[in-house]
């Protein structure tokens, strides 16, 4: 529903231009340059929250645009989001030609954004209403129109994510609002800092603050990109007792996967995910200390001292490959008693436990595994845990893990 309610709107404001005309071109000029630059130059990945900050920044800007040099501005709504999407579309060709990333997603939430800005700013404006806003005051005002637009651009992430999953909508308007605070924060401030600059000075002031989000943008492309590689040497390392023969094939990403559902169903932050993630991945590492491998890896059905052991050895190797210490405790506490654990340990239990039982046991496997987690003492399983594995599988299927 966000493209079609995207692409009605689009298609609404390029018939009014059309039928009132363009009105300051070189400003529309200026600033569709400076969009489309912004979406030549973005980070295509799931990683990256705002994929390409110089050109939101500059729709931002657009929408939020009340004078050029002391002189009134009359583009209006329609005319800031028809300039934004053709920009936008202008910039995403390279991308749409390799079919490289969610363009259609991100350019409808582009479109909504921008609208919401400007649909609180512009028709005010031109009917004077801020006339006598100067200094201090006006720049409170786009400060807070671009929180409310913040507001509206996590609503239209979250929305459409919850529509997709199932996944609580509280947790996910929750950690669209968490993950703002970085770049987003300063995406905004660039804008509203763009919109007062070009007022005073002109459309020279626009080159002067797309140096400093380049520069960002480059820093943070560098960020995903360590990160990328951290995650993929902790999945090399998680393999490594699949290799040996310790455990099936897949585990430990079937595990991390369910995991991360699991968390995300509970409400965990972003960072707590990711600890939650490189976890689940290395959680039977402390097999490899075994000179006699448990039969298919299946720790779950072990005496509680040995599991004990096995899981401080995990967090010992954890310890050496320089990961997260965060993570190192939830490995080698994932033995413990359900009540002593961190939130994070008893996901992991609980799914690895669900994965074990149900792995081979053929039709009706999953569903007899979550049965015996519900029925198991208290100790062992947490039961707001076990109630959220329960949700997360009746959202996709109850079939065996070794099936998927």
């Amino acid at each position: 529903m966000l493209p079609v309610g995207a692409g009605i709107l689009a298609l609404a404001c390029l018939a009014s231009v059309l039928w009132s005309g363009m009105a300051e071109r070189p400003v529309a000029l200026a600033f569709g340059v400076l969009v489309a630059l912004g979406e030549l130059t973005r980070r295509a990945g799931a990683e990256v929250r705002e994929a390409a900050p110089l050109g939101a920044a500059g729709a931002l800007a657009y929408a939020l645009l009340g004078d050029v040099a002391g002189r009134p501005t009359h583009h209006g709504v329609a005319q800031t989001v028809t300039v934004v999407l053709a920009a936008s579309l202008l910039g995403s060709v390279p991308y749409i030609a390799r079919g490289s990333g969610p363009v259609l997603d991100h350019l409808a939430r582009r479109v909504l954004t921008v609208a919401f800005a400007a649909v609180c700013f512009q028709p005010l404006f031109n009917r004077g209403v801020f006339q006598d806003w100067s200094g201090p005051a006006h720049a409170l005002l786009l400060i807070a129109l671009l929180a409310l637009t913040t507001l509206c651009d996590a609503v239209l992430a979250a929305a459409p994510a919850h529509a997709r999953t199932g996944w609580p909508f509280g947790p996910l308007l929750r950690e669209e609002l968490r993950g703002m605070v970085g770049i987003t924060s300063a995406v905004c401030a660039t804008g509203a800092v763009m919109a007062l600059a070009v007022g005073v000075a002109g459309l020279w002031a626009l080159p002067v603050f797309c140096v400093p989000l380049l520069l960002t943008q480059l820093s943070y492309r560098r960020y995903t990109a360590v990160r990328a590689t951290y995650r993929q040497t902790i999945a090399s390392l998680a393999r490594a007792t699949e290799i040996a023969g310790y455990t099936p094939a897949g585990h430990a990403r079937r595990v991390a996967e369910l995991s991360g559902a699991v968390g995300r169903d509970m409400g965990l932050s972003g960072a707590e995910l990711n600890v939650l993630e490189y976890a689940a991945l290395m959680h039977d590492i402390g097999q490899l200390s075994l000179v006699d491998p448990v039969p298919g890896g299946a720790t779950a059905g072990l005496p509680a001292a040995e599991q004990r052991r096995i899981a401080l050895l995990g967090g010992a190797v954890v310890r050496q490959t320089g990961v997260d210490s965060a993570v190192a405790v939830v490995v080698e506490r994932q033995a413990d008693p359900c009540r002593e654990q961190p939130v994070a340990a008893r996901i992991v239990r609980a799914v690895n436990a669900y994965e074990e039982k149900a792995r081979g046991a053929g039709p009706g496997g999953g569903l007899t595994a979550l049965e015996e987690l519900r029925l198991a003492t208290a100790g062992d399983y947490a039961p707001d845990v076990v109630e959220a594995l329960a949700r997360v599988l009746a959202r996709g299927s109850l079939t065996s893990p070794a099936a998927g």
